[in-house]
């Protein structure tokens, strides 16, 4: 038999996703800090402003949700709430987004 929900242990499982949230929001921070560096590396040029300004757009949109998620799960509740589908989306769109900038920069 097993306990009933109220009595649910949540153990580390929610500092472990939010430990998560942080490396992701870290690896994102450095992807886009070499994407600008590299937009920038011939010199200033209107595309690469455009890049710069696309790559920090979408940084700011996963810092955001990254941000929103990582309060939510330090709240201390017992059981945080999901993920919404709409936040989940926007934080996938913007990581797919970012990488579409590298590679288009390795180009």
């Amino acid at each position: 038999m097993s306990a009933p929900a109220r009595d649910r242990d949540p153990g580390l499982q929610p500092e472990r996703t939010r430990l998560a949230w942080r490396r992701t929001t870290l690896s994102s921070t450095a992807a886009a800090v070499l994407a600008v560096r590299a937009a920038l590396h011939g010199g200033v040029s209107a595309l690469g402003v455009v890049v710069c300004a696309l790559c920090c757009a979408l940084w700011l949109g996963f810092l955001a949700v990254a941000h929103l998620r990582i309060r939510t799960l330090a709240s201390g509740a017992d059981r945080a709430p999901v993920l919404t589908p709409l936040h989940a989306t926007a934080a996938a769109l913007c990581t797919m987004a970012l990488a579409v900038c590298a590679v288009a920069l390795l180009l």
